[in-house]
């Protein structure tokens, strides 16, 4: 369990209260608050529509994050992808890990083990990691433009540990056409 123990920084400010790790204010809630919450939204609006409004918004947030981490660390290039998916997973998300990536190419595969969401929700049999596809997508876009490289990507859940005979989730990340 240590391996993937946050080798990283959390600072509190005794005047705001607000949690900083490494560039960026945190907030810092309890699983099952965070994913009620998000079933709740779900029940509501239904998981297509929600997995659209989460896309573009972690989309923007992945971008936002990325970009921050490689100035801070100053880091560029596949560095910085594969530092956004260990923070993800020394964050509790779950464990990503990175199959294939080709930042020229705009395509990646990144595989998702232990995934919090699945953990509780359970065998549902429907893929339910879909609030990470625009985190893959938006990293690697923003990667990308720091490099100079103009190629727009989109992300897409595979498969899902949620989904029965499936182990662990998988995620593809393809040029935009």
């Amino acid at each position: 369990m240590s391996t993937h123990a946050p080798e990283m920084p959390i600072t509190v400010d005794d005047e705001t209260g607000v949690w900083t790790t490494d560039a960026l204010p945190m907030l810092y809630v309890p699983r099952h608050f965070f994913i009620n919450n998000h079933q709740a939204v779900e029940d509501e609006i239904g998981a297509e529509r929600y997995a659209e409004i989460l896309y573009k918004a972690g989309y923007k947030s992945a971008w936002h994050w990325c970009e921050k981490e490689a100035e801070l660390h100053g880091m560029s290039g596949a560095a910085v992808f594969e530092h956004y998916m260990l923070r993800l997973s020394q964050r509790g998300w779950g464990l990503f890990s990175i199959e294939t990536l080709d930042l020229e190419a705009g395509k990646a595969q990144v595989r998702l083990d232990h995934s919090a969401f699945v953990y509780h929700y359970g065998k549902v049999g429907r893929k339910i990691d879909y609030m990470f596809t625009g985190w893959f997508a938006g990293a690697i876009d923003q990667i990308n433009g720091a490099l100079g490289n103009d190629i727009k990507t989109v992300a897409r859940q595979v498969q899902c540990a949620a989904e029965e005979g499936i182990e662990y989730g998988l995620f593809e990340v393809t040029p935009l056409t």
